[in-house]
């Protein structure tokens, strides 16, 4: 399990998973949620612009994520 941390009060999912490198690109993020491919504390996440916020972990291609 992975932490990131994040400097403000949330972060959006897309570009949570762009800068914590677990997608590539922006549009691999939006991709890989609209396909149902990551899930929010246990939950699929279809929203692109969730707001991910500390505490919350984030799970996508058998990596597990926690915000900071």
């Amino acid at each position: 399990m992975a932490e990131f941390t994040i400097t403000g009060e949330y972060i959006e999912l897309d570009k949570l998973l762009k800068a914590a490198h677990l997608c590539g690109t922006g549009g691999e993020a939006r991709l890989a949620i609209s396909e149902r491919l990551v899930t929010v504390d246990g939950e699929v996440e279809l929203r692109l612009r969730r707001k991910v916020r500390p505490g919350m972990t984030v799970q996508y291609d058998g990596q597990i994520l926690t915000v900071r």
